[in-house]
């Protein structure tokens, strides 16, 4: 009865079949997810790891003339050096988006959800890293940012991958792609 009850749907409350619930196909995407954050993460690491090595405290390096210099900058807010007193705030919300990710993980039928979120989990660890072992103290310390483009915030790879991430993130959704594979049509 219960093979039955799949096949051709359950009875709802008027006693009427509905139709069968759609499993998402394929394998989970688990192992793309956490590979891309890793990927994204020891990237954004060893950049870092260079830059406070042998830029912090030197002259900024031009890349392109003017338009785009490695610039070694310590940043305790957000985005656009915003929240400067708010570090723990941001440390909290980093946290917050890498434990809603790992159980989004479960559900992960999607390769390019698995690839947005990759980016995602990878640069929230990439900042939540140096908020947490970085000056002034735990869950106080400053990000660190050298990307320095003209007329623009310093920022660093763990921030690109949080803004691609993002942005593929709108695209699947506006496509109608859901992390578990299906697509709806709105």
């Amino acid at each position: 009865m219960a093979e039955a009850e799949r096949i051709i749907g359950t009875p709802d409350v008027d006693g009427e079949a509905s139709a069968p619930a759609e499993q998402p196909r394929g394998r989970r995407k688990i192992a793309v997810l956490f590979g891309v954050a890793l990927v994204a993460y020891l990237i954004d690491l060893v950049s870092k790891m260079i830059v406070v090595a042998k830029l912090e405290h030197h002259e900024p390096i031009e890349v392109v003339g003017d338009l785009l210099k490695f610039e070694a900058v310590r940043n305790p807010g957000a985005a656009f050096g915003m929240g400067e007193a708010f570090t723990v705030i941001f440390t909290c919300i980093a946290a917050t988006v890498i434990v809603v990710i790992a159980r989004l993980a479960r559900k992960l039928y999607s390769l390019p959800w698995a690839i947005a979120l990759g980016l995602l989990l990878g640069g929230a660890l990439g900042n939540l890293t140096d908020r947490i072992f970085r000056s002034p103290g735990v869950f106080e310390g400053a990000v660190v940012d050298f990307i320095a483009p003209a007329h623009f915030a310093v920022f660093n790879l763990a921030d690109s991958a949080i803004v691609c991430g993002g942005f593929l993130i709108v695209i699947l959704s506006f496509r109608g792609l859901d992390p578990d594979g299906t697509v709806h049509k709105d």
